[in-house]
């Protein structure tokens, strides 16, 4: 008879040996850009399968820095990113307070129609967004770009930080109020020091929605010195060849930001995503 010591001890390494696979699978494309940033001559192709090619060289990144308006695109995209993370956390904050703690006319019919706006793509919503801009005159500027991005976040991070104010017992808002605390006063003090987890979910869906995306900005913006990251990057790439050096250096810095951010909200991100999802 099998030991249950050994076969457990067999179970754990299989599964670390999948779990190693899969990282080496997901970890090697990030390399092979790393190493395409560092060939010289604008080259992606190679016989050699070193990540450190031969003859490495920086010149790509610097190229980025002195002769790209790579720090007027990084610029435009954390203005933009900044703005629509802290408007998407602001009304995701209040308005899923709004939908856990209170009942009022409508709420499930406008519950309904907030998620039923995640159903669809977001090139079905292009249309309509492009001609509210114009009418509103807020076509090709920053703040008609944080009006779509916020928009487009806003469905998830409603409900996520709806699901986990569910979680919160409402005892907590009782006994605050019995000791004379003001509604305000229990949200601010009390329930969103608790909902640190989904407020760090709901910041960094918002900001991951507008630092990489290309459609909706490529429909809204024209003006180049209005360009974020995205749109620069795709300058890189002409009808008759690619500047590989250049698009894999800038996206070995456009990944840094989110890396970075991931890194600094890690310790809330798990009991965000966990706890938001116990009630709907």
């Amino acid at each position: 008879m099998a030991n249950p010591r050994a076969l457990s001890t067999r179970g754990k390494i299989a599964a670390y040996g999948v779990l190693l696979l899969f990282t080496l699978f997901a970890i090697y494309p990030v390399l092979r850009v790393i190493s395409i940033s560092l060939r010289p001559g604008n080259r992606l192709l190679t016989r050699s399968l070193a990540l450190i090619p031969e003859g490495a060289t920086l010149e790509a990144y610097r190229r980025l820095f002195t002769d790209e308006p790579f720090l007027q695109w990084l610029a435009n995209s954390i203005f933009v990113s900044s703005w629509v993370t802290v408007v998407g956390v602001t009304l995701a904050a209040t308005a899923g307070y709004a939908f856990s703690r209170y009942r009022f006319r409508g709420r499930n019919a406008a519950m309904l129609g907030i998620i039923t706006t995640q159903m669809f793509p977001v090139t079905m919503l292009l249309l309509p967004l492009f001609i509210m801009l114009i009418k509103l005159r807020l076509y090709d500027s920053y703040l008609g770009l944080i009006i779509a991005y916020s928009a487009t976040a806003l469905p998830f991070t409603i409900w996520q930080m709806k699901g986990y104010y569910d979680t919160i017992p409402y005892s907590l808002e009782e006994a605050a109020m019995i000791d004379g605390a003001s509604p305000g006063y229990t949200f601010y003090k009390i329930v969103l020091p608790l909902a640190l987890p989904a407020l760090a979910i709901s910041a960094l869906f918002s900001f991951m929605t507008a630092w990489s995306e290309y459609l909706v900005a490529a429909v809204l913006i024209q003006n180049p010195q209005l360009f974020t990251l995205p749109l620069g990057l795709k300058s890189f790439q002409s009808n008759m060849e690619v500047a590989w050096g250049l698009y894999s250096a800038s996206a070995v810095l456009v990944s840094l930001p989110v890396v970075v951010l991931f890194m600094f909200l890690s310790r809330w991100l798990i009991s965000g995503l966990t706890l938001g999802s116990v009630k709907g």
